[in-house]
Formats: C-alpha cells, sequence, structure tokens
C-alpha cells in the first residue's frame, strides 16, 4: 500500500518522466498541471496510476464521466485525468460532468471559476435534490448521496459514457470500514470499481483509493487553489448555528479516532486498508454473497 514500499505497477499506463516545457511563463493551468506529475508526482501520481494499474479500471474505448462536485478531490481527479490522456497507452474518452443540485450563488460561482484555472471543460446539468432533502429530518445526506449517484449515472449514459468516476480517497475508504464496523455492525468497503444495478452496462470507478487526503490538501495549497466543501444547506445550517463543531458526524469522529491512533502507530491506517484484502472466511462466523447468507456451520462437519 505505501508507495515507498511498492514499486510502481508496469500495467495499461505508462509511467515516464516529462520532459521540460521551453517555455519560461506556462499557463497556470499547466504549472498546476505539472506540478500532480513533478512534485507530487510520489504521493499523487504514482499512487493514481497504480491505482487504474492494479484494479484494472480503465478499457480501451471506455467513455468516463468524470464527475465534478466541485471539492478538491473531483478537482484533482479532474487534472489526474488529463495527465493520464497525455500518458496513456489505450484509447478512451473523458467527459467532466458536474450536477448543480441547487448550490447558492457563491458555491456555484466558485466551481466555475477553478474548472476555468484548472482549463476543465465541464458538462454541467441541474437539479433540485437540495430542495428534496431539504425537508427530510433524518439521514438527508444518505438520500442526498442516493440521488445524486442516480442523476450522475442517468446524464452519464445520455452522453454515450459507461462508467462513472467518483474522487473518493484513501481515508475516505478506511473511514468506511471502521464506519461499518462501529456503526453498521459489518465488514465492508468502498469497492475500487462496481457494476451498476440499476443502469445496464455503466460501472463506477475510484480511481484516488490509494491517494491520501493529506497530500490532495498538500496539493491544493501549494498551487494557491480553494474549493467548495459540501455545499448542501444541511451544513451550511449547521455551520451557521455553530452546531457542526459541537456535533460532529460520525464520519468525523471515525477520522479522528483513525488520526489518534495511527499518531500511535502509523502502521494502522495501512492496516485498516489492508483488513478487507485479507479476509480469512475460515475465520468468519457468518458473510454474505450476491445477497445470500452463508454461517460457518453450513458445512462445519462436511
Amino acid at each position: 500500500m505505501n508507495e515507498n514500499n511498492r514499486p510502481v505497477s508496469t500495467g495499461i499506463i505508462v509511467e515516464k518522466e516529462e520532459k521540460s516545457e521551453k517555455t519560461s511563463s506556462p499557463s497556470r493551468a499547466r504549472a498546476i498541471q505539472r506540478s500532480i506529475v513533478k512534485k507530487f508526482r510520489p504521493t499523487i501520481w504514482r499512487p493514481f496510476v497504480r491505482a487504474v494499474n492494479d484494479y484494472d479500471l480503465i478499457s480501451p474505448g471506455d467513455k468516463i464521466a468524470v464527475c465534478i462536485s466541485g471539492g478538491k478531490d473531483s478537482m484533482l481527479m479532474a487534472g489526474l485525468f488529463q495527465e493520464l490522456k497525455r500518458h496513456g497507452k489505450i484509447p478512451f474518452e473523458l467527459v467532466f460532468l458536474s450536477m448543480d443540485p441547487g448550490y447558492n450563488a457563491v458555491n456555484a460561482e466558485k466551481i466555475r471559476q477553478n474548472s476555468e484555472i484548472l482549463e476543465i471543460p465541464l458538462e454541467t446539468f441541474e437539479t433540485r435534490i437540495f430542495d428534496v432533502v431539504d425537508h427530510i429530518p433524518d439521514s438527508p445526506c444518505y438520500l442526498c448521496a442516493r440521488m445524486r449517484r442516480g442523476y450522475l449515472y442517468d446524464n452519464a449514459k445520455k452522453l454515450g459514457c459507461n462508467k462513472i468516476a467518483l474522487g473518493h480517497h484513501f481515508d475516505d475508504v478506511i473511514e468506511t470500514i471502521v464506519m461499518g464496523m462501529l456503526y453498521g455492525g459489518q465488514i465492508q468497503t468502498m469497492m475500487p470499481k462496481l457494476h451498476s444495478t440499476n443502469f445496464e452496462g455503466m460501472e463506477l470507478i475510484r480511481p484516488m483509493v490509494l491517494i491520501r487526503e493529506k497530500d490532495i490538501i498538500h496539493w491544493a495549497q501549494y498551487n494557491k487553489l480553494s474549493f467548495i466543501r459540501c455545499a448542501c444547506r444541511f451544513t451550511e445550517q449547521l455551520e451557521q448555528s455553530g452546531e457542526e463543531a459541537d456535533h460532529p458526524s460520525k464520519r468525523q469522529e471515525v477520522k479522528e479516532l483513525i488520526a489518534k491512533l495511527a499518531a500511535r502507530d502509523p502502521v494502522i491506517e495501512n492496516n485498516i486498508f489492508r483488513s478487507v484484502e485479507n479476509v480469512n472466511l475460515n475465520t468468519v462466523v457468518a458473510y454474505k454473497k450476491d445477497g445470500v447468507k452463508h454461517h460457518f456451520l453450513d458445512d462445519y462437519d462436511k
């Protein structure tokens, strides 16, 4: 898992150094792009390439909808895919798909400005998701996420795409694993890729699952970029009332717990990630496969 302990995969992506540009004053967008494959090569570019190769995320002829929420993760993912087009060995197409679920004017303008700075040609469509979930008293985030996913699949398919790419990173993955155990009583993870159950022929990929959040933040700060956070009305209301600090989300609680444990032993974060790659079915009481539950007693005496 650690880029210092593992060689870069030699899969479908060519790992090569760029030649230095002759111009002495590259555009800001180009400078930001170059920082991905130069300064942040070990921490961002190589983990991205490794994930694409190791999890077989891209095939020849793919048309991928890179889903842009306006946050730091999805904006970096757009830059990574742009570089991949320059360095890759296989042909594929990109659409940079942005959904406006009802952003306020400030956030909508921030997304537009950043897309211009990074030279990301957005395909934008509007929905009224925020209006719908604004009236949901319990777990509005879950409904919002499900509705967003459905709209993204639908619009990506209309544009001829066969895959959507989401910007979940390494920290999202390990937090999800721990949250599932502590609050859901189950072992699960964010899969690097999965087939859609509702949109035939569509697939979801997560090419940033080996990239640490701290490195994404470092990239944004180094390039003097600022992005929107979760921009829903529920979050805005919490921030305005001050409740967000007093009542952190379950994910924030888990994030702080993992950070506290990792401060004592840095290997813990990688071990959480690797735990779902090293499941020994002989040592679990029960598990589910394709919706069917299997119990160790089913074949205990066989």
